[in-house]
């Protein structure tokens, strides 16, 4: 693979993808929740935690990163389940639409399906650009973050994988909206607000509910 990943346990398993300037370690917590009984693997994007920072902007495509994610699934015996947060759940939405009966179900945190209007998806992009800095990325990997088209929206109601959504309360209420819109949309899918969460709720203060709501919905497909 040309990223790394981190990975430890054994059983069925959960494949974790991390938002822009965070890495395999926003993971770790709900890792070590569930790898007693599931195989837990976490990838570092490119250009993020030990995984290389090439100069070349057009390694940081979503397409380059669905490759990435496709070559960690093919070592495992069967099909996993994707868990992403911000753009994590992006490319996890993205994984689904563009390689329908891959992966056995996602789970979705805190992020959206992207744009259909294309003028809001170029001021996405023009403000992903222009906060690389914030991100603590260098200005190439923020290529990541951009919305390239709106293959999302187009076939979210034809996307029948199994989806978790969650939010929390306490985050930007655009992923309260595009939770429900999910599970609105798409064929089989359920949404969880949780109430006081923030944006990373998943790492520390409410890890154990995120852990416990994504082993819940696991057990659930059987």
């Amino acid at each position: 693979m040309r990223v790394h990943v981190v990975q430890r346990g054994s059983g069925p398993p959960l494949v974790f993808l991390h938002g822009i300037g965070a890495s395999s370690d926003t993971w770790a917590r709900c890792m070590s929740l569930l790898e007693d009984d599931y195989t837990v693997a976490a990838i570092d994007l490119m250009g993020h935690g030990h995984s290389p920072v090439p100069e070349d902007p057009a390694e940081y495509t979503r397409d380059k990163a669905l490759d990435d994610i496709d070559d960690l699934l093919v070592t495992f015996d069967g099909p996993a389940v994707l868990v992403g947060h911000s753009l994590g759940g992006y490319l996890a939405l993205a994984h689904a639409a563009t390689r329908p009966d891959v992966a056995r179900a996602i789970v979705v945190l805190n992020s959206g399906p992207g744009f259909k209007n294309p003028e809001k998806r170029q001021a996405w992009n023009d403000r992903s650009r222009r906060n690389a800095h914030r991100f603590g990325v260098v200005p190439q990997a923020a290529e990541l973050n951009l919305q390239e088209d709106s293959v999302v929206m187009e076939r979210v109601g034809q996307m029948a994988v199994p989806t978790l959504v969650l939010a929390g309360g306490a985050d930007r209420p655009e992923y309260t909206g595009a939770g429900q819109y999910l599970e609105a949309k798409m064929p089989d899918a359920r949404f969880v607000l949780i109430a006081d969460g923030e944006h990373a709720m998943h790492e520390e203060s409410h890890a154990e509910q995120v852990a416990a709501l994504i082993e819940e919905f696991v057990r659930s497909l059987g």
